[in-house]
């Protein structure tokens, strides 16, 4: 059976130069790079390289990058590491959106546990931030704001250069997860008024196990693991150097071919939504996330008159892979907490799905794969 990958805001498959990069590093540079030894100076150099490479990408320096284990350990130490840091000034008070991932969501509440406050910003019908709420939230007492480039289940784009500025007119440290955004939307830290970015290989084609986190020379900040002194004493643990070296290669690719990829993406992302309202019936099909500030390779889709886990049983049935909302909590019953901060009708709640397009996606196959499915989008349109 052919199977269709529609997943790639899950995950996406690793681009066949970032895996040979990866393999030349197994085979030949596994050195620690710690060590004072030959083998261990190639390797201090390939992550040096590595690090390079990824800094000019996003308009920062090497020094203010540090490797991560993916996009939730950047999160959490961006958030707690820059919160503890502060408490000392009795800046004991953070600011996030009620649909941010879970990642920087649980990360603010671990926070609330060790005794600070926490402001939940909400978000218009399209899943947006009003920066007026965001002012009206910040205290004296605030110690981080944080809200996402891009929402990893609608897509949608916040305004992060307004709310920056607002951040940094006020003193208030600004954090940002990019982790769906790097490769997707440009980035360029020298402009952009952030002070901590979160990111993660394998949304663009790089491998699982890998992330970054941006720090503004400027912030203080309290490291959450400790041992070594690797990562300038701020992450210590062995580096992960054959994923460091694949991520600058992800990067690397990703970055270069940004408006292309974006401008045949939006064409997949708008093909797929007509055939879905086709086979199912226009006045059925509701795209959930802002119509034009949005990513172009996510279509999140509520199928008015059934549910996510059928839609979700039957696709899979039928070998396509898509999402009932993060990956990272897909397998939970309860409706994405994204799209209920969005206050969508319970109808629309418990009938989203989430597709999302990529490296090996294409509009021919996209017409096999809404093929598969017409026969079952026509039995439920008809029941409903």
């Amino acid at each position: 059976m052919e199977r269709f990958y529609f997943d790639h805001a899950a995950s996406s498959p690793i681009h066949p130069d970032v895996a040979e990069t990866m393999m030349a590093v197994y085979t030949g540079n596994y050195g620690n790079a710690s060590s004072t030894h030959s083998f261990g100076r190639s390797a201090k150099q390939l992550l040096s390289r590595s690090r390079d490479t990824i800094a000019r990408a996003i308009g920062c320096t090497s020094s203010e990058l540090y490797f991560t284990s993916g996009g939730t350990e950047s999160d959490n130490a961006a958030i707690i590491g820059t919160a503890r840091a502060r408490r000392e000034q009795g800046k004991n008070h953070v600011i996030t959106s009620s649909t941010e991932h879970h990642a920087v969501v649980r990360a603010c509440e671990a926070l609330v546990k060790e005794g600070f406050e926490l402001t939940l910003l909400p978000v218009d019908e399209n899943g947006r931030v009003d920066v007026a709420d965001v002012e009206a939230a910040i205290r004296p007492d605030t110690a981080l704001i944080s809200v996402m480039y891009a929402n990893n289940e609608t897509g949608t784009i916040q305004p992060i250069q307004q709310i920056g500025e607002l951040a940094r007119r006020l003193g208030v440290p600004f954090h940002v997860d990019a982790v769906q955004a790097l490769g997707s939307l440009p980035i360029d830290l020298r402009t952009l008024p952030v002070d901590l970015m979160s990111f993660s290989a394998h949304k663009l084609n790089g491998p699982q196990g890998i992330g970054a986190l941006f720090i503004a020379k400027h912030l203080a900040f309290e490291p959450l693991q400790h041992g070594g002194s690797q990562e300038r004493k701020r992450r210590a643990g062995t580096e992960n150097l054959a994923g460091a070296a694949g991520f600058a290669k992800a990067v690397e690719i990703t970055v270069n071919s940004m408006m292309e990829r974006k401008l045949f993406l939006d064409k997949l992302r708008l093909n797929w939504i007509e055939r879905m309202k086709a086979l199912y019936g226009e006045d059925r099909i509701r795209v959930n996330g802002h119509p034009t500030e949005h990513l172009a390779h996510i279509a999140n889709l509520s199928f008015l008159g059934t549910d996510t886990e059928t839609l979700l049983m039957n696709l899979d049935l039928q070998g396509i892979a898509a999402s009932g909302g993060s990956a990272c909590t897909a397998g939970a019953i309860e409706p994405s907490h994204v799209l209920k901060a969005m206050n969508l009708s319970q109808e629309r709640l418990t009938s989203a799905v989430r597709f999302s397009f990529g490296l090996g996606n294409t509009l021919e196959e996209l017409e096999r794969a809404s093929q598969k499915i017409e026969t079952f989008l026509s039995r439920v349109r008809t029941n409903a």
